[in-house]
Order: structure tokens, then sequence, then C-alpha cells
């Protein structure tokens, strides 16, 4: 067992005052050393060192670079995570992955739950590739149990907060199914409803007038196929963006059918689309409970078909949490904030008065009228 020098230095995070202060509260600490390729160091280290600080920050441990060698020194435990953490981030590096704030983070959140080494099992799952050859894949365990789900299960509800990938990973599994042969077309939909505000009359000819709400469908689109493939196909009517509207009275067999933004349907509209559904189709219902945009005292469809077909066999939903945000951090942080307010208002509000009964009318011979 080793303990801490007087004149050990902590360049990354933990400053050495700090191990001076431990090593005189006799806190004992062991060294372990992991070798990382000069050519990774950059990628696994961040900019300005930010990610080993973030794991000294995290893991209570201090990290020592030298040459082709990091050393890491602190208790059993924290050493023991912090090791496991940069062992696997020099594995992702050494994929050709670019390591990020959330991979780091996804990582420590992991080591708390000695579940490491479940970064490099997403990491072997590959559901396709942008037009740029970049590969799309899960990135948290959220994310790998509803890409498991979408494969197993004819219908998959993918519920969460925005940037946990809902929408992306079905577009990315709607493609692959479409490439591979699994299904003749795609067919992607959302409610055509503004988001709190009115937008008026909106230019041009119908179909004009709906893209701006189906936008964020064509960009997963273009960055997934690339414009010139979605525009050849869409010409051809196997890729189609419509409003949920235009979906009444149409049956949709062997299509892959996307459901984006189900919290903004009524309940007459959602069961319209569920009814739709053809043999050889694969759908998914993607939405945020917490966003609804319907008018004040509308039910969604979303939260009605949640409760209704929960015990329905073929029927899957997949709750993602702001665990599995993978947009810049700063998004998860500022989910995590209004789930901890929504959370305070609820306890805070006072419970439903019990509705009262009506007063019965009665006759009053003398008065000769009902009172």
């Amino acid at each position: 067992m080793l303990y801490f020098s007087l004149y050990a230095k902590a360049p990354y995070g933990r400053p050495a005052s700090l191990v001076k202060q431990e090593w005189r509260n006799g806190l004992s600490a062991i060294e372990s050393i992991v070798n990382i390729p000069t050519e990774h160091q950059a990628n696994v280290f961040g900019r300005l060192d930010e990610h080993l600080k973030k794991v000294e920050r995290t893991l209570h441990v201090s990290l020592i670079s030298r040459d082709d060698s990091l050393k890491i020194i602190g208790t059993e435990v924290a050493a023991g995570r912090a090791k496991r953490v940069l062992t696997n981030l020099i594995e992702l590096s050494q994929r050709g992955n670019e390591i990020t704030e959330q991979n780091v983070d996804y990582a420590l959140a992991l080591s708390m739950e000695g579940a490491e080494d479940a970064v490099l099992e997403m990491d072997k799952d590959i559901i396709c590739r942008t037009i740029s050859g970049r590969p799309v894949k899960p990135k948290t365990l959220g994310q790998m149990d509803y890409i498991k789900a979408i494969r197993e299960n004819m219908i998959v509800f993918g519920v969460g907060p925005a940037g946990t990938g809902k929408t992306y990973l079905g577009m990315a599994m709607a493609i692959q199914a479409f490439k591979d042969g699994e299904v003749s077309r795609i067919i992607l939909t959302r409610p055509a409803i503004e988001a709190g505000e009115n937008l008026g009359f909106l230019p041009g000819d119908l179909q004009q007038k709906i893209d701006p709400y189906l936008r964020p469908l064509y960009d997963a689109l273009y960055q997934i196929m690339g414009a010139d493939s979605f525009q050849h196909n869409s010409e051809k009517g196997l890729i189609e963006v419509a409003p949920l509207a235009y979906m009444r009275g149409r049956t949709l067999d062997n299509a892959f059918i996307i459901l984006d933004e189900a919290q903004n349907t009524t309940p007459a509209q959602m069961k319209m689309f569920l009814t739709r559904i053809g043999f050889g189709s694969k759908v998914i219902i993607t939405g945020d409970q917490t966003q609804k945009d319907l008018p004040a005292g509308q039910l969604s469809g979303l939260d009605v078909a949640l409760r209704v077909l929960r015990d329905v066999e073929g029927i899957r939903t997949v709750t993602l949490t702001n665990k599995d945000v993978v947009r810049h951090p700063l998004v998860q942080r500022i989910v995590e904030a209004y789930e901890a307010y929504e959370a305070r208002q609820a306890s805070h509000r006072p419970p439903d008065a019990r509705p009262q009964r009506p007063q019965e009318r009665r006759y009053d011979p003398s008065r000769r009228r009902q009172v």
C-alpha cells in the first residue's frame, strides 16, 4: 500500500494542498498506471485536458501524465474506477470515435453503477452510417434498450425528454430497414401544430405550408440519406413525409412508419393512426409528455394510448430519461432543472377539491315555483 507524497502534484484539477492534507489525515492511496498511445492522448485528454479534469473531480483521484503513461493516485476503489473509465475511453478512441464530453460523463455515470464495460458494448451496435460515413449507434443504455425494442416489436412507443435521440434513432432504423429490403417504403408523419404560438396563414401552396412543421424530419433524413437520395426516393413515392391528417382512410402495408411529436395528437387522431397499420409494417411513436402544445384542457393522444395499450402484446413502451440526453451536456442539466422545478410545483399544489354534488331542486307549493 502506497501513501501520498508531500510533493505529489495534481495538475488536472486536484490541488497539491488537498493531496498534502489527505496525507496528513492518514488516508491511504494506491498508484496505478494506464498506457495511452501518443496519437490518442489529445482525443482522450480533451481540449485543455478537460476530460481528465472531469475524471479527477468526479472520482476524487489525481492524474499525472508522463510520456505515454498516465499515473492514477487515489483510494483503491476510486483509482480502480478511474482506470476502467480511462481504459474504455482509450478503446473507444482506438476504434475511431471522437471522445466527447457526453462520452466522459456517461462513462463516469456507469462507473458508479459498476457497469463501465457497457460503453464498449454499445459502441459495437452500429445501426447505419450517415452520408458522411459517421456511424449511428446508441450512446446510452436507454438508447440501446430502445433499439432492441424496435427490432423485436411491431409497435414501439419511445417516450422521453428532448435530446434523447428518439426520432433520430428511429429514423436510422427505418432507413436501414428500407435499404435491407425489410420494408418497401418509409412514412414519416407528425401533427401540424405550432409550438405555443399562432403563426397565422403561411404563404405558398399546401406543401410549402406544411413543410415548416415537418422540417425536423427532413433534417434527419438529409443527414442520414443525403438530399439527392431522399429526393430520388421521394419522387418515386418510397419515402413520404406528411402531416398526420393525411393518414386518414389509408392502409399502410409493408412500411416503416414513424409518428413524431405524438404528445400533440388528440385521442381521436392517435386511434386513427394506430388503426392504419397493415401487414408487414413496423411503427415507432415518439413523444415528450412534458412538452405539449395542445389547447388547455385537451387530452393528449399519447397519454391515453400509453394507458390503453400498456398490456397489449406486440407493443412495447421505452421510457428514456435525462440520463439518455446526448445533446450538449447543458441540455441535460436544463432537463434536470425543469424536472426538479416541476416536482417541487407538484408537491406544493393543493389537492384537487372533490366535486360538489349539484343541489337538488325542490318544489315549494306556497311559492308555486321550484327553488
